[in-house]
């Protein structure tokens, strides 16, 4: 049984532990201080809202992260879930979709008019999950970033 809440300071530890492993995945060098001061401003500056899935066992085995932000073209708020990582010991459990779904209540709780992500080209898993979950692909638009150094 997979429970979904949100983040406190008591979860550090081992958010920030999951939170690392999130980052390597992403081909990131391990920095679990990093991660640590990382997850604790988010936490202590109430920027993003941290949604965590606790197993039976009351361990946090995934998180997501939604920032809140706004569109110009609707004038609207909207949500910017960037983050979203289960352990891969327990991948395929149900924890990452029930994560995605209490994302989805939490965007409605706070009036924001959509949820936007952004995953790599080849996690077939994930966008597996998100199509299944009714979100659509963008076909119209690319997405640039530019480092500021």
């Amino acid at each position: 049984m997979t429970t979904i809440r949100l983040a406190s300071p008591d979860d550090l530890p081992q958010l920030a532990t999951l939170f690392n492993a999130y980052r390597v995945f992403y081909e990131q060098a391990s920095d679990i201080r990093l991660a640590e001061q990382f997850v604790t401003e988010r936490l202590n500056n109430k920027d993003s809202a941290i949604l965590v899935a606790i197993n039976s066992e009351q361990k946090i085995i995934g998180f997501c992260q939604i920032y809140p932000s706004f569109c110009s073209v609707i004038a609207a708020r909207i949500g910017v879930l960037y983050d979203l990582f289960v352990d891969p010991s327990v991948r395929k459990s149900g924890a990452g979709k029930a994560l995605m779904i209490a994302a989805h209540e939490y965007a409605a709780k706070h009036d924001f008019a959509r949820l936007d992500l952004t995953t790599a080209k080849t996690n077939l898993p994930a966008q597996a999950l998100y199509e299944s979950l009714g979100w659509v692909r963008d076909e119209v638009f690319y997405s640039y970033s530019k480092e500021i150094t």
